[in-house]
């Protein structure tokens, strides 16, 4: 397995995040490609603070090693001191002759283990937090460099359970890695080298045998239930997906009454998770069974021969207590070894996802040493432009115009004709597949793709605006702009009077997605944080298309505002709209089927002509019923209603 991260610009003092991902599975990782992969995370190069606490970390877990291994002795003394085996303690100082004294003593070294354990876990506790963190957060950079084309695919409720259950995986493969398999192997290799030395080799054998029982059980018992824990995490992604699916449409259930269905889909998804979870627990029951059986059956024949010995006079009492305390400690470590395997492995299966994420190329990146893109006079030119989708289905076909510096060049024509794309690809959301875009004659595929965002302003049909305040929300057209800056591009908006008559002014919160706005007030906030981004390039997608005739007049004066001196490329479905436009063109199916100002399209009676008289006698006929409204003429109303 690879580096983990294909982003390559997750975190600047990070270098592995700049080599490419790989897809992994719980099959194929392994432990010491896990610990090659979050090395440089757990080691970073810029913290020598994080370095301290793992040399600090290293050297409390030797000790509490060595203090783990010495507790059952302290057991076996105080034993052979209540027995009566003076002659086997004989070599300890005067003051621990006495039982009692062995006694707290004893206690004393269960406290020394116990603490000196959670000292290194505490010191280690900021490394694997930030290795977490680090991780985590290159998984959402890396979200926002995928391609759009990615998001529409996915749905984000799903990608948001695969995020959370990764770094939970990533949180829980650290700390058994690097916090159980080290300390495990080391306790092991202190009580195997005591036990051998203390007793005898066929102690040492049996126990071998019975961990060699007790490993291949548990890989065998582990490895058949990944398969069930995949079909949980499934279940569980598909049950988010639909219930995050279904509050964010939350009007269009009320709408259709359809709370029983949604309750019934989300249902059915938990239905298959309570059927995967009840799976998972039965088979963890049967798994934890089968581990204590084969331990027990060691650790009685173990005792079975230290109890014969005492009984042939060759061990003491204290021999017999010792060689239990030494399998019960035994046992903590080996216990460790089957939840290190099955907590490892359960822990890829849930940042398996995640690291197939990390593993998805963007479709859209930068060339290496690209420029920023310089802008003089801010032109576009569109030359001989091809895109696709799918590529049975071509998009542009070989589209050809050019926005002078200041100018406004408006894009009209029938759904489906390919207007919204042209948005897109000069915002490089998608790159074209055969044609140039120029800004100012540089190619918008050789300069970074954040320097043309930053001069393009976009004021989209459908504005989305984040649940937060309203000043938030225009601010986020300049996150530095001051709150004189914020208010300023408000007034220009025209959405000032409306913020004043608020309660909480520009600190009203808009609810999720901007739900607590009406459309017009959520596109005067989209302008006024453009007006505030103060780009020298602005698109206006269909911008004013959603909006009723009354609205749709005050949100175009305000649009003209911040068009004037800008290099303005507006996508239109009311033509209404660009009658002012330097040139207006016609897509159809792909292609530039007319163009020219309105008056000359109207001249030449094709197809804007035909979609202008469309609209004037659809807007005719709203204005003949608007004024049969204000007159109350009720009989005419209800014979427009019948016809």
């Amino acid at each position: 397995m690879t580096a983990i991260d294909a982003s390559g610009k997750a975190d600047d003092t990070d270098e592995n995040a700049k080599k490419p991902a790989t897809q992994i599975s719980a099959e194929d990782g392994d432990l010491v490609s896990t610990i090659r992969n979050l090395w440089p995370y757990m080691w970073p190069a810029d913290r020598p603070e994080l370095k301290k606490r793992v040399w600090w970390a290293f050297a409390a877990l030797v000790v509490a090693k060595i203090v783990t291994v010495y507790v059952p002795f302290l057991y076996k003394y105080a034993t052979d001191a209540l027995a009566g085996n003076a002659d086997e303690i004989a070599f300890l100082p005067p003051f621990l002759l006495v039982p009692v004294m062995l006694v707290i003593t004893y206690g004393v070294g269960r406290i020394l283990m116990v603490g000196f354990t959670q000292l290194r876990d505490g010191l280690f506790a900021r490394v694997s937090q930030h290795a977490v963190r680090n991780l985590a957060r290159k998984t959402f950079v890396h979200m926002h460099d995928l391609s759009l084309r990615f998001h529409l695919q996915r749905r984000t409720g799903g990608l948001s359970r695969i995020i959370e259950r990764g770094t939970k995986g990533i949180e829980t493969v650290v700390r058994f890695t690097i916090l159980a398999s080290f300390p495990t192997a080391l306790e092991f290799i202190f009580m195997a080298g005591v036990v051998g030395y203390h007793f005898n080799m066929t102690y040492l054998a049996v126990i071998v045998v019975m961990i060699v029982f007790y490993v291949v059980f548990t890989i065998m018992a582990s490895n058949w239930r990944i398969a069930i824990r995949r079909q949980m995490n499934d279940a569980d992604t598909e049950a988010n997906s639909k219930s995050v699916d279904s509050l964010l449409n939350y009007e269009t259930v009320k709408y259709f009454s359809n709370e029983e269905m949604e309750a019934r889909r989300f249902d059915e998804s938990m239905q298959g998770y309570e059927g995967a979870a009840v799976k998972t627990a039965t088979s963890l029951a049967w798994l934890n069974f089968g581990q204590t059986l084969i331990f027990s059956i060691g650790m009685v024949v173990c005792m079975a021969m230290s109890a014969t010995a005492v009984r042939a006079g060759t061990q003491t009492l204290g021999d017999f207590v010792l060689i239990n305390a030494l399998l019960i400690q035994l046992y903590i470590p080996l216990n460790f070894i089957g939840s290190i395997y099955r907590e490892i492995k359960q822990g890829f299966v849930d940042i398996e996802a995640m690291f197939n994420l990390l593993g998805v190329a963007p479709e859209v990146t930068d060339k290496p040493g690209a420029p920023d893109v310089i802008i003089k006079d801010a032109s576009i030119r569109f030359e001989d432009v091809r895109f696709h989708y799918d590529e049975n289905r071509a998009i542009l076909k070989g589209v050809d115009f050019e926005v002078p510096a200041g100018q406004t060049v408006a894009i009209v024509g029938p759904s489906g004709a390919g207007k919204s794309t042209i948005s897109r690809l000069l915002f490089r959301f998608y790159d074209v597949t055969g044609g140039r875009i120029l800004i100012d004659g540089q190619d918008v595929r050789d300069v970074t793709q954040a320097s043309v965002r930053r001069q393009i302003g976009m004021v989209p049909q459908d504005t989305v605006l984040f649940n937060e305040s309203i000043a938030y929300n225009i601010r986020y057209g300049r996150p530095e702009a001051t709150e004189d800056e914020v208010r300023q591009a408000a007034d220009m908006a025209q959405i000032s009077d409306f913020i004043k008559s608020l309660p909480d002014g520009f600190d009203t919160e808009v609810g999720e997605r901007g739900l607590k706005l009406s459309g017009g007030e959520k596109q005067r906030v989209a302008i006024a944080r453009t007006i505030l981004k103060a780009p020298p390039i602005l698109i206006l997608d269909e911008a004013t298309s959603a909006l009723d005739s009354h609205t749709e007049q005050e949100i175009q004066s305000a649009l003209d505002q911040v068009s004037k001196g800008r290099t303005t490329l507006v996508i239109a479905h009311r033509l209404s709209t660009v009658v002012g436009a330097h040139e207006i063109i016609v897509l159809d199916s792909g292609m530039i089927a007319e163009r020219g100002t309105h008056q000359e399209l109207l001249a030449q009676d094709g197809i804007y002509a035909s979609m202008w008289n469309r609209q004037r006698e659809v807007n005719e006929a709203a204005e003949r019923l608007r004024k049969a409204r204000e007159s109350d003429d009720r009989g005419f109303v209800g014979s427009l209603i019948t016809e």
